[in-house]
């Protein structure tokens, strides 16, 4: 699954086709007939048939999530477990890519839903389907209405004896529609770049008349002979390219800043304006980074503002519509408080030159402590599903009761069911942190924000759940007649405790014994994410081998380094950070891997990749570079930072440097994005390599007899 080069202009599309022209040796004015697709704004999906009959399916991953997803794309109704047709057609293998999402209108029913029932809503459809596919309860999944389209083929073996052939791409794409596989209604061949042109502006026009989020049209050379012939890069083909239309710009209305406060105390200024439907989804904050940049835009409160998506994900202000700002109406410049407005420290930079503000307060501001306590459960730490940004709100900063039940992290895994049955929490917008506007449905509460402003919020009660009803206070021993005339009905609430509480006290208790490397993440040390934590759970073997390492020892392991060291070391120095230790230790969290021999005698590494060193260079994209290394880890391997002679496998993305040069020098085995999903799954059998054949495992094919081999993404 190649990634594709981009245009975002008419003009890079013209100098592609022209490339294309001259790389087939054809005069500029030669017929080319290209395949034009709806570029979908999903999740990117492999689905795995053999003899007609699905047997896996597969992401591409993001570094720290498992990239099977049979169980949860079995509930996609529109994917087919088994091919329509002959089966004496179908493919002994073959290998489906295509993209899963979710549709606008679904998207918006599910969100109106979650506002029904005081939830918060989803930022975007794309995030949501792909968070959709990776629950881990497939029947979650399924509640989802997920849709596939299918946009190319990956490996292809057919049986013995007559099989179609496929002379063209919109050939495959005809012979998916035979059997059962859902293919984009929106596709079409276009003869020349001028066909090519009136299907990106007829799109660029009804992008949001069509029934999911668009990401721009994908072009292919149709002819499956051209293909070969035009052949690809390390990281594309020659024969493709994504035309990227510019980001969608709105006009709405600055109606305050207000400061949240992050999990490193960094006070960040966002813009809450009135809301407004750009690339799909309805905004209403966006970060406005700090003081520096708000002044910087030239934004007033009061202003008429221009926005957009950055990259079609964040929501960006790019500045005041100066012709708008009418006579008569107030205007504000925004004044970045002194105090933090979550605990009233005074705000400050952390060091000499910083532009941004800090709350020096980390043990007890109540935003840093629900941020930290949101990082426990995240998947990258202890993968707590009930420890979410609702959760940890609930747990650090209830609006009901005064007195919440963590002020630190430290009692976090003595939690009670009783403790969380009272609780009603304000909703926050997961991106900025923020208090979410009552919007009439549910319950609601006041809260103070940060410029002094009351906002009346959304308010909801995570560990309850309607256990009755009866009639309103005052009237439940009122006669029939009285409740008529007051026009009363028996639909007042009654709440008594959910599941919620029992099953997050249950997960808690099971996430006491998870694997160290986690457990240092849930520690929030500066710097130590999972690959740091990995590296030092592995030399070290217990927290309290780290704690008595010095810094030489430390910035020694391969992973770690002076920086980490030194975090590592003045965490431990904190008197604060020795009490959550200590108490987490009496409720029951193991601080050590059982087994381990002791500091510097690693375990043998397990995993596709066990005793293999790969280094990844450029940017891919499913991959952070952390997340690159997390999953190399995860699979047993060793991620390495240099090329050498040792090195088993080069992993190249985009804008890859002198490494890929030295790499090739070398003659190392050079793997694009796609191979090295194929390799963290498989290992080395996964992508044809010889050392696997010698050990007797099976060679994949890929792209072979007319296949597609790239990813539309």
């Amino acid at each position: 699954m190649l990634s594709l080069d981009n245009a975002f202009s008419v003009e890079d599309l013209a100098a592609w086709a022209a490339r294309v022209h001259r790389d087939l040796g054809v005069s500029p004015e030669a017929p080319v007939e290209y395949l034009c697709e709806v570029k979908i704004d999903g999740l990117a999906i492999a689905l795995l048939y053999e003899r007609g009959r699905l047997v896996r399916a597969a992401t591409r991953g993001d570094g720290r999530t498992g990239e099977d997803v049979t169980a949860n794309v079995r509930t996609i109704t529109t994917v087919p477990q088994q091919l329509a047709g002959d089966p004496a057609t179908h493919p002994a293998v073959i290998e489906v890519r295509g993209e899963v999402f979710l549709g606008v209108e679904d998207f918006a029913a599910l969100n109106e839903a979650l506002v029904a029932a005081g939830q918060a809503p989803y930022a975007n459809p794309r995030n949501t389907a792909a968070g959709s596919l990776r629950q881990k309860d497939p029947a979650v999944t399924a509640s989802r209405n997920l849709r596939m389209y299918a946009h190319g083929v990956g490996a292809l073996q057919w049986a013995e004896g007559e099989h179609a052939e496929l002379a063209r791409q919109s050939d495959a794409y005809a012979l998916f529609e035979r059997w059962g596989i859902p293919v984009s209604p929106h596709n079409r061949v276009v003869d020349g770049l001028a066909g090519v042109q009136e299907m990106i502006a007829y799109f660029g026009e009804h992008r949001h008349s069509i029934e999911h989020e668009l990401d721009g049209i994908v072009v292919k050379v149709d002819e499956l002979a051209l293909q070969r012939r035009l052949g690809a890069t390390s990281r594309a083909p020659r024969w493709a390219i994504a035309y990227k239309y510019p980001p969608e710009e709105v006009n709405t209305r600055l109606l305050a800043i207000q400061v949240g406060v992050g999990r490193t105390g960094r006070a960040t200024p966002y813009a809450v304006m009135e809301p407004v439907l750009v690339a799909g989804s309805t905004v209403r904050q966006a970060t406005l980074h700090n003081q520096d940049v708000v002044r910087a835009k030239g934004v007033l409160i009061g202003d008429v503002v221009v926005l957009r998506k950055a990259g079609d994900v964040i929501p960006e202000i790019l500045g005041p519509v100066v012709a708008l700002r009418e006579d008569g109406v107030q205007r504000t410049e925004f004044v970045m408080p002194a105090e933090c407005p979550e605990c009233g420290t005074p705000l400050r930079p952390m060091k000499e030159g910083d532009v941004d503000l800090r709350c020096p307060n980390a043990e007890s501001c109540p935003a840093q402590v629900r941020g930290r306590v949101e990082h426990i459960g995240s998947r990258g730490g202890l993968d707590i599903e009930a420890l979410g940004e609702v959760t940890a709100a609930a747990l650090t900063q209830p609006y009901e009761p005064a007195d919440p039940p963590l002020r630190t992290e430290k009692n976090l895994f003595g939690l009670t069911v009783d403790q969380l049955a009272p609780i009603r929490v304000v909703v926050r917008d997961p991106e900025t942190g923020l208090p979410r506007p009552f919007e009439g449905v549910g319950e609601s509460g006041e809260v103070e924000m940060s410029d002094g402003s009351v906002l009346l919020a959304k308010v909801v009660r995570p560990f309850q759940k309607v256990a009755a009803r009866t009639y309103p206070p005052g009237f439940e021993d009122a006669t029939p007649a009285e409740r008529r005339a007051a026009g009363v009905r028996k639909d007042f609430p009654v709440y008594g405790p959910s599941t919620t509480a029992q099953t997050l006290v249950d997960e808690l208790r099971v996430a006491r014994t998870k694997d160290l490397w986690r457990i240092l993440v849930s520690l929030n040390i500066r710097h130590v994410g999972p690959v740091a934590a990995r590296a030092l759970a592995e030399w070290f073997g217990s927290l309290d081998a780290i704690r008595s390492a010095s810094r030489e020892e430390l910035a020694a392991v391969e992973g770690v380094g002076p920086v980490i060291a030194d975090e590592v070391l003045a965490w431990f120095d904190v008197d604060w950070h020795q009490e959550i230790v200590e108490t987490w230790r009496k409720d029951g969290v193991r601080f050590e891997t059982p087994g381990h021999p002791g500091p510097g005698a690693r375990q043998q590494p397990t995993g596709p990749l066990a005793g293999l060193t790969v280094v990844v260079t450029g940017g891919l994209e499913g991959f952070s570079r952390d997340g690159a290394k997390e999953a190399i880890l995860a699979a047993g391997g060793k991620a390495s930072g240099s090329v050498s002679k040792k090195t088993d496998y080069v992993v190249v993305g985009e804008n890859a440097g002198s490494k890929e040069t030295k790499a090739r020098d070398l003659g190392l085995r050079i793997l694009d994005e796609a191979g090295f999903v194929a390799l963290l799954a498989g290992g080395p059998a996964a992508v044809g390599d010889a050392r696997a054949e010698e050990a007797g495992a099976p060679d994949g094919t890929d792209g072979a007899d007319g296949s597609d081999g790239t990813d539309a993404d």
